[in-house]
């Protein structure tokens, strides 16, 4: 259970769903984790969790929209432990459901910031030292969602396009420096961003969305970046990586 030791990781959104269960796991594979979350009380029992199961893992505070805080949780992660070899740009908000037409500006501006902004700065601030170290990962999570369309989520869809081509040309551009750039596309997964949009129980009409028969599971995903965050995936850079139980396949 080694496929990451000696390696370096930074994990935004550590605090919960997706976040969370990619920080535990990269930790049994052996890497140091910093968990990056606005949320306090949950990115600090991720570390208890890590540290629980003989982990090593730190937590700083960051809203990931804001190019300090992004520059902070970067110089904190190099300070820590010396480098940073994965960032995983995970944090994300789904934002209000309504047609574009009616969607609040205020509420555009704020879900652009978070779930793509936050991914350009995160890139923007760590590639002078992936490109220093002579290496690493960078991963995003973008989502199905921008990929085909899904009406209400005028937002949160632009987002994850943006997210889906800005991992393509970052890729493009530090593929000579051994910087490898992927990002996940999830379908519909359990985590209580899909709670908050589909309540506490989906019904079987959500679930039939899923041609696989099941909602996607936080591990499911996690086990995804595991993947791409380690060598064995030395080969993959510049995709999208679509895990979403068949949805996009229809």
């Amino acid at each position: 259970m080694d496929r990451l030791k000696e390696k370096v990781a930074l994990i935004t959104g550590g605090g919960s769903g997706i976040g969370r269960a990619s920080c535990c796991l990269f930790a049994e594979h052996g890497a140091r984790v910093v968990v990056a979350d606005l949320a306090v009380g949950g990115g600090e029992q991720t570390v208890r969790d890590i540290s629980a199961a003989g982990g090593q893992a730190s937590f700083v505070r960051a809203d990931v929209s804001k190019s300090a805080d992004v520059q902070a949780m970067i110089r904190h992660t190099v300070e820590t432990y010396g480098r940073v070899d994965i960032l995983f740009n995970n944090a994300g908000i789904e934002g209000p459901s309504a047609k574009l037409a009616n969607y609040d500006e205020d509420a555009w501006e704020r879900v652009i910031a978070i779930d793509l902004t936050s991914v350009y700065l995160g890139m923007k601030y760590v590639i002078p030292h992936m490109v220093q170290q002579g290496g690493g990962v960078i991963l995003s999570t973008a989502s199905v969602a921008g990929m085909v369309g899904f009406p209400g989520s005028g937002a949160y869809a632009a987002a994850k396009a943006g997210v889906i081509n800005l991992t393509r040309l970052v890729a493009l551009e530090y593929a000579s420096k051994n910087i490898r750039v992927n990002c996940i596309c999830p379908g519909i997964i359990a985590t209580p961003m899909a709670q908050r949009v589909m309540g506490e129980r989906p019904d079987d009409r959500v679930v039939r969305l899923e041609p696989i028969g099941r909602l996607g599971q936080a591990q499911d995903i996690a086990n995804a970046a595991l993947f791409l965050a380690s060598d064995e995936s030395s080969f993959a850079t510049g995709a999208p990586f679509v895990i979403d139980g068949g949805y996009v396949a229809r």
